[in-house]
């Protein structure tokens, strides 16, 4: 059975990107552009969650890091693996405050998605 990967990125090219590599991986992949998708956690069940941190419903809607701090101190998605996506500079410290379990820096080559996703979908 295959691992489950839920990808929130707002950059359709980046996005459609990502999924279709995790695909080609041998990866399930639910892809969104924005947060909305996380009402349906639960029915997804995602294996990994890469997140953007900023995301173009930002202003409405929290943004990565409080996304993932939330997800994280869940009982019920506390468990589930988050890595955080974004250019800026300090994601480091962005993932971290967020409680996400790792980060990507944009701009990544496959290989270090792929290397990221491999440790963190178990």
């Amino acid at each position: 059975m295959s691992k489950k990967i839920l990808v929130i990125e707002d950059d359709k090219d980046i996005r459609d990107t990502i999924a279709l590599f995790l695909k080609q991986l041998g990866y399930e992949v639910v892809d969104s552009e924005g947060a909305k998708i996380l009402k349906n956690i639960n029915e997804i069940k995602p294996d990994l969650i890469l997140l953007d941190n900023w995301l173009s419903d930002w202003k409405s809607d929290p943004n990565g890091q409080q996304l993932s701090k939330s997800l994280k101190t869940n009982p019920a998605t506390g468990d589930i693996p988050i890595v955080m996506i974004s250019a800026v500079s300090n994601i480091k410290e962005i993932a971290e405050e967020g409680l996400a379990d790792g980060y990507l820096k944009k701009p990544f080559d496959l290989d270090d998605l792929s290397n990221i996703v491999k440790k963190f979908a178990k």
